[in-house]
């Protein structure tokens, strides 16, 4: 099994963890020390060796930071993991913040001590967060203090060791452009910029450069490592060799020079002296880079990462390699909840359920000869209560059976070569209220709303956001999380800049690949969401209109569970859409379940309202 359903976190510990990192403030010249989630490449999935804030805290989410000062510490999460955090940790040794609302910045400029200094580990927070964060302290007279090496690991005794996954070349049929053309234009930007070089520091960034993938990551198919890309000369790849086999060594080696990662810092400081001028992305590349190329004489030019925008919107290759990958999930996926309708209510439980899931991607896949390699995420499985914590994962402690009346919401995902998936569906087990309905129908109502949306070009995911939610608005609710993320093509399940959420300020352009998942969540009681992948489209003509518009196509195919249905709160072309994607899915998904006994549960599943 990929997941497995250990408690990881580990609140009892933190009070003395705390204590040992206080002891180090002395030394270290700091009133206070913040740990963010992210490791030395940014990342929003980090390997065992850098769950720094797990370890420290308890806490296992995806996003989230810690300060901690000498007579109190607060942790900041957004409203994915209000619920979480507080069971994960201690409230006598925390205090909670809202990340979105109160970001760190903000909590320093208005409650933190005046004159405090802060360190921070450079390497594990983007140039434009420490921005903020000096701009902050300025204002109460204090001072960032940038630690020459990260105070956790000083006091992580018993730290994991750095991963080693192997390096695989990804295919050219998913990858669409061969690496060197992606070489090629990543050495025009630079020029163009009038920089000598780009440094590539997201993974991401860097697989999808040179084709190849990575098992650093349980669930994110990237190796860790970095690029230097001269406008003029032969690329720098900075990779463990270790992690390369022969194919793929004498693959790379054609395209870059291949350097271990130790030596990452000397070649910063070999071009900084050498009056280099060097292409950053603030928002991406750790605040280290540019601090050291400036430190040696070096310029640092910054803008956005060249290989960012590319690999979001997608070339034909991926796009068509995606939609082959959703109908074979879809199918794993109808046979899970054919499965799950034939178990009597409280014989299944949350784990049972992923685990069930999960063998149906594995044999599905090696039936279609594509194997699942991963998950692109814990399952979410959520049953009753705990499917109303939003990124909820189960565990051996919080393990829930699914009772009759309730509604089991299950969040999952796989990695496969041709593409990443990530699905939800909210379903019923026995009769479920008719108040629960009708929160189904109305986030229902938001996401069919998105799939339907024609928009202008240049429009941004904040400014359709909005439309996943007006049927909840009108209702009185809401949901504390962004409508949509992006996704990447057997790289990140969530993949920027693109998003359909307040903060999506980036245009949304044909060849993008972004969730569509309205929900909502009752504390204590239910939760519900509903997604699809969807991709957007080329701008195309509307009948009696005056200008082509964008919009998108839907990816995923599975059922969407009409018991759970009010048919009353559903416009006639919301039905409409329902039963033609319905329609869609059965005629897509048959083939694949001919003599499977999930057929005639597909059937009925999709009989039209």
């Amino acid at each position: 099994m990929f997941q497995n359903f250990e408690v990881l976190s580990s609140p009892d510990q933190a009070a003395g963890r705390l204590a040992r990192l206080r002891a180090t403030f002395a030394s270290l010249g700091v009133d206070a020390i913040a740990v963010p989630r992210s490791d030395e490449y940014l990342g929003e999935y980090v390997p065992a060796c850098a769950e720094r804030l797990a370890w420290l805290t308890g806490f296992t989410g995806s996003a989230g930071l810690v300060l901690v000062l000498a007579d109190t510490a607060q942790i900041f999460v957004d409203g994915r993991y209000a619920a979480q955090v507080r069971v994960q940790t201690d409230p006598q040794v925390f205090g909670y913040q809202d990340l979105i609302a109160t970001p760190l910045a903000s909590y320093l400029s208005t409650a933190a001590p005046a004159g405090l200094k802060l360190g921070i580990d450079p390497w594990t927070w983007p140039g434009s967060e420490v921005e903020r964060l000096a701009a902050a302290l300025d204002k109460i007279g204090g001072e960032l203090v940038l630690l020459a090496s990260n105070p956790v690991d000083a006091i992580w005794d018993d730290r994991p060791a750095q991963p080693l996954g192997t390096v695989s070349i990804q295919p050219l049929d998913f990858a669409g452009v061969q690496a060197d053309e992606k070489l090629e234009m990543i050495a025009r930007t630079a020029a163009e910029a009038g920089a000598d070089a780009v440094i590539l520091a997201d993974p991401s960034s860097v697989a999808w450069s040179f084709n190849i993938r990575g098992q650093d990551l349980p669930s994110t198919p990237h190796p860790l490592s970095r690029a230097i890309i001269p406008a003029d000369g032969r690329p720098r790849l900075f990779i463990d060799k270790r992690k390369t086999g022969i194919e793929a060594e004498a693959y790379l080696t054609q395209l870059a020079d291949l350097e271990p990662p130790s030596q990452f810092d000397d070649a910063l400081a070999e071009l900084g002296r050498a009056g280099a001028k060097l292409m950053v992305d603030p928002a991406v590349a750790p605040h280290a880079i540019a601090l050291q190329v400036k430190a040696a004489g070096g310029e640092v030019i910054e803008a956005p990462d060249p290989a960012r925008l590319p690999r979001a919107c997608k070339n034909r290759a991926e796009i068509a390699a995606s939609a082959k990958v959703h109908v074979q999930d879809g199918a794993a996926m109808v046979r899970f909840l054919a499965w799950l309708d034939e178990q009597e209510p409280g014989t299944v439980d949350e784990i049972s359920a992923a685990q069930a899931l999960e063998k149906f991607r594995v044999a599905t896949g090696e039936s279609l000869q594509m194997p699942l390699k991963a998950l692109s995420f814990d399952t979410i499985s959520g049953a009753g209560p705990n499917a109303a914590i939003m990124h909820y994962r189960v565990n051996t402690a919080t393990n829930r059976r699914v009772e009759a009346g309730e509604m089991l919401l299950i969040d999952s995902g796989g990695q496969y070569v041709a593409g990443t998936t990530d699905i939800t569906r909210t379903v019923a087990v026995g009769a479920v209220p008719e108040e629960q309905k009708r929160f189904f129908t109305l986030v229902l109502k938001g996401m069919i709303a998105i799939s339907r949306l024609r928009f202008p070009e240049g429009t941004r995911g904040l400014e359709i956001d909005a439309f996943a939610r007006i049927a909840l608005w009108q209702a009185g609710a809401d949901f504390a999380h962004g409508t949509g993320h992006g996704v990447g093509s057997y790289l990140s399940v969530h993949e920027g800049p693109q998003s359909i959420s307040r903060r999506g300020a980036q245009v949304l352009k044909p060849g993008m690949i972004l969730s569509n998942e309205p929900g909502y969540y009752r504390d204590g009681g239910f939760g519900i969401r509903i997604e699809n992948l969807v991709t957007v489209h080329e701008a195309r003509g509307i009948e009696g209109g005056d200008s082509p518009m964008l919009g998108f196509e839907t990816l995923t195919l599975c059922p969407i569970d009409t018991r759970l249905v009010q048919r009353e709160l559903l416009e006639p072309g919301e039905i409409d859409w329902l039963n033609a994607y319905h329609a869609r899915v059965r005629a897509e998904l048959s083939p694949l379940l001919a003599g499977d006994p999930a057929l005639a549960w597909l059937e009925q599943a999709t009989a039209a309202l």
